[in-house]
């Protein structure tokens, strides 16, 4: 990991927050959760792409006698009837490039963020563990039930039922902690003790994944079953690569989502110590994010126009990420679910690879499907239709209508990120029905700054 000099982060909605470099970090790494390995598929997913639109099959995408190396012949065709049929669906239209033809994930989708046009995938809705990203959709129930300006003091039952080698932001029992640290921790440093202190605010984990799951069906993401909300390795808990897509584009509606989803570094409250003086101090410590295409790594450089989502790592999910990215104007999500190739930020580089290829191919391909709206959207709103403002997240139950902006840079070298979010399109209204144009876009492009 290549050493700061500086970092901000710019929320521009008449606020600057600004972030002090003081000490390095100190939280663990991200992404072991279980010790109950599931057998992994021994052939590599064909990766070539069928124009016609049927299922497209390789002499190395022959898969193995065990059942979890093969998606099932039949899954969901919610967004299209080819999202519901294995292998590759791309429907390349002249001049359209070719798929990478080294791309090992079980499953992956490129998707247009604000169209919701799916341009190409691979087993969509082969339902698997999430590992961490199901964060996201723990995000996108319970952003708007906490101002972030709420203060909670953790005790011990907050922290209880933390799962063995689970990722952690370093939580502490009897210290005091704002929301927004909270999500920080979420965010960043992917930490499950942050997650079950929301979780406790928000009642305690079994309320936490009721409610998570009737996001999922109102967002229509009807692979996802949630058994833990940060994601720890569960028997039964299942998603799919179409529908953290989905999940990721609900989020992506909300300012505090995308504050923290594309922050780079920030500092999180220590221990209160008292000095030999008897006097009480309590300092922070640096975390930085675990999304390495936001942050660059050891023989990885940041992805140009990078603006998160969520990554994530289990025993029995392998690898698994979801970004999106803007270039020149157009804004592509992009998921992965556990590339089988064993090399380091596998998940990382066959996403860029996708996104590189995605955004190539904009306006090349037919779509193969569509990332479909929730269930109460409005629909019958026409294009370009007047608006603007966007979905909660502010934690006042107050949609906002001010542009929100934010950046944040990272490396001495030159590697970087910087980000704007401008100009919304999309309002939630307060009874909570999405009123959006027929495309329905993303509130605000992200933008990245050169």
């Amino acid at each position: 990991m290549k050493k700061t000099t500086k970092s901000s982060l710019l929320v521009t909605s008449a606020t600057l927050l600004s972030f002090s470099l003081a000490l390095t970090a100190t939280a663990t790494a991200p992404a072991f959760a279980d010790d109950k390995p599931t057998s992994t598929p021994s052939a590599t997913p064909s990766t070539t792409p069928s124009t016609s639109g049927s299922p497209s099959t390789s002499p190395s995408g022959s898969a193995s006698a065990s059942p979890s190396a093969t998606p099932p012949a039949d899954m969901s065709t919610v967004g299209g009837a080819q999202l519901g049929r294995p292998g590759t669906q791309a429907n390349l239209g002249t001049g359209a490039p070719v798929l990478p033809k080294d791309l090992s994930a079980r499953s992956w989708v490129v998707a247009d963020a604000e169209s919701g046009d799916v341009l190409a995938a691979h087993n969509a809705h082969w339902r698997l563990p999430p590992a961490s990203t199901l964060k996201m959709l723990f995000a996108d129930t319970l952003l708007p039930k906490f101002p972030k300006t709420q203060k909670h003091k953790v005790v011990p039952t907050d922290l209880a039922g933390i799962g063995s080698g689970s990722s952690m932001v370093g939580v502490k029992e009897d210290e005091t902690y704002t929301v927004h640290d909270l999500w920080l921790g979420v965010f960043l440093r992917s930490g499950n003790d942050a997650v079950h202190v929301l979780s406790a605010m928000n009642g305690g984990v079994d309320p936490t994944v009721k409610d998570m799951n009737a996001h999922a069906e109102e967002l229509q993401a009807l692979d996802t079953n949630v058994v833990s909300p940060d994601g720890y390795d569960e028997k039964g808990q299942v998603s799919s690569a179409y529908d953290l897509t989905l999940i990721a584009r609900s989020g992506l509606q909300k300012k505090d989502f995308r504050e923290y989803c594309s922050t780079v570094r920030a500092q999180f409250p220590g221990e209160t110590k008292k000095n030999k003086k008897g006097k009480t101090t309590r300092k922070s410590f640096e975390i930085q994010n675990t999304n390495r295409l936001l942050t660059g790594d050891y023989g990885l450089d940041s992805y140009k126009g990078i603006a998160g989502v969520k990554n994530g790592n289990t025993t029995n999910a392998g690898s698994t990420f979801t970004g999106v990215a803007e270039r020149d104007g157009k804004v592509l999500l992009v998921t992965v679910m556990n590339p089988e190739k064993d090399e380091h930020d596998q998940v990382y580089k066959e996403t860029a690879k996708l996104l590189d290829w995605g955004f190539q191919a904009a306006g090349k391909v037919d779509p193969v499907g569509e990332l479909v709206p929730p269930k109460s959207a409005d629909t019958s709103a026409q294009p370009g239709a007047n608006a603007s403002g966007e979905a909660g997240g502010s934690g006042d139950g107050k949609p906002s209508t001010k542009p929100v902006a934010s950046s944040a840079e990272a490396g001495s070298s030159g590697i970087g990120i910087a980000l704007a979010i401008t100009g919304g399109v999309l309002v939630l209204l307060a009874a909570g029905v999405f009123v959006i144009n027929r495309r329905w876009p993303l509130p605000d492009l992200m933008r990245r700054r050169r």
